[in-house]
């Protein structure tokens, strides 16, 4: 791909966006993000809070430990974790500062200030608005932070009932009735209003976001193959580090179910085994609370590890080169992308199946494949687990990672082998852009009821 070719620029900036470090599970931390600047739009530390978050912020920040917490669980504690020690300008990094007294500060704050959780009533699968109060001179003053529909995305910021700053929401499943309500909200506050909305926009997170429809794994390959390594030697570079930082981590630790301690113990330090222990590991440490950050994908930790650790691992075994694993982890991590573009950010659809097939086109590439076999096998991955739901983040996503990532490389050895699944084969249709199509109509669409019921099961328990 030509560097003067408009989707070379747009490549490079998806990955800039989506690959970004994050300290523990996102959709916790995402709220400990609202709360911490929350906050500083209340003027201090807030008396109580108020929450309304969407049926799967729930599911996702129910069961996960939040880090710097000292072992603090769910929705409260990310809550008062970033009010009280949170830093809203480090995004999704928010808690990775906090110290041992601050710990003991989130604890005693948690124990005493009322924190309301109520589900909020939305159209959108991510979705989440935190309300701080606070007195002083005798006035109640108040901060409000809405983020919807991707973690960083702030939509809106009020300082006592002032609006400073609104973006609409870019889905079309977005809430008409929210948004009517805050339309209204701006146009109350007039002029006076201008420096503030100025300031606000400043602070807020709802920068332009490229056009995530360029992508096709035609030209993912294409860009893949050809990209200057230069242009993606930053973002790449950290993902190496950061996830095999905490990967080794949740190997070395006790983390969650120990899912990658298992496996190597049970079926040998194989690099196909390791490939599938490696990302479980991670996971396994960070879904425990374990204070390392890790580069994301398609707004997910977990996801990020999976669609880059077996690549690194097969680079390993294999004796690549910087460029050939380089090139190999810009396959994966766009492929991945490209999925779960389709899907939406959150869903009943598990997203480590995503990013185990876009894995096995790395692992593809790095065993001399070329094209066909990349899609090949990203296809046959599909096929073989688009089945897996998602009831939240906590300790079996590591073996749901596990068997994503060993349904890939089944899938690319599958396609090796001379085998592969065809065209009217269940879901799968007659070139990878069709399949892909047709599972992301699963996660999207056909899931959307098994969604619902899996977060009023999690509410009953």
């Amino acid at each position: 791909m030509d560097k003067s070719d408009a989707c070379y620029g747009a490549y490079i900036a998806i990955l800039e966006e989506e690959l970004i470090p994050a300290m523990g599970c996102t959709e916790p931390i995402a709220i400990a993000l609202a709360a911490a600047r929350a906050r500083e739009l209340a003027g201090g530390l807030p008396d109580r809070m108020e929450l309304e978050v969407s049926g799967s912020i729930v599911k996702n920040a129910k069961s996960v430990v939040v880090p710097h917490t000292g072992g603090l669980k769910g929705i409260e504690a990310a809550a008062a974790a970033g009010a009280v020690a949170g830093r809203a300008d480090a995004w999704l990094e928010v808690l990775a500062q906090v110290g041992e007294a601050e710990q003991d500060a989130i604890a005693a704050y948690l124990a005493a200030a009322p924190i309301a959780v109520t589900r909020a009533d939305t159209n959108l699968d991510f979705d989440l608005t935190v309300r701080a109060f606070r007195t002083a001179e005798g006035r109640e003053h108040s901060g409000e932070v809405r983020i919807a529909e991707f973690h960083t995305n702030i939509v809106c910021e009020q300082r006592d009932g002032l609006v400073l700053h609104e973006a609409p929401l870019a889905g079309a499943t977005a809430d008409a009735t929210r948004a009517a309500g805050d339309d209204a909200t701006g146009a109350a506050e007039g002029a006076e209003g201008t420096e503030e909305t100025k300031a606000g926009d400043e602070a807020a997170g709802c920068e332009h976001r490229t056009d995530r429809s360029l992508l096709t794994m035609e030209g993912i390959w294409d860009f893949a193959m050809t990209a200057d390594l230069d242009d993606v030697r930053a973002v790449i570079g950290r993902q190496i580090a950061c996830n095999t930082a905490i990967a080794e981590e949740g190997l070395a630790g006790d983390w969650g179910a120990n899912i990658g301690s298992v496996l190597l113990s049970a079926f040998g330090d194989d690099v196909k085994v390791r490939a599938c222990a490696l990302a479980a590991a991670g996971s396994d440490a960070r879904m425990g609370g374990c204070e390392l950050p890790v580069v994301i994908n398609s707004g997910s930790g977990n996801q990020g590890l999976t669609v880059s650790m077996p690549v690194i691992a097969y680079a390993r075994e294999l004796g690549s080169s910087e460029e050939r694993l380089y090139r190999a982890l810009v396959l994966s991590n766009l492929t991945a992308i490209h999925q779960k573009t389709g899907i939406g950010t959150l869903s009943a659809f598990c997203g480590a199946v995503c990013a185990g097939a876009a894995a096995a086109a790395g692992i593809a590439y790095l065993n001399g494949g070329g094209y066909k076999d990349a899609v090949h096998a990203v296809v046959n991955a599909l096929s073989i687990v688009s089945g897996i739901v998602c009831d939240g983040a906590k300790p079996s996503c590591a073996a749901k990672i596990a068997m994503s990532v060993n349904a890939g490389i089944l899938g690319f050895e599958m396609y090796r082998a001379g085998q592969q699944f065809h065209g009217g084969d269940g879901i799968v249709k007659k070139g990878v852009e069709n399949t892909i199509e047709s599972v992301c109509r699963v996660g999207r669409e056909g899931m959307r009821a098994t969604n619902d019921e899996i977060i009023r099961i999690m509410l009953d328990s």
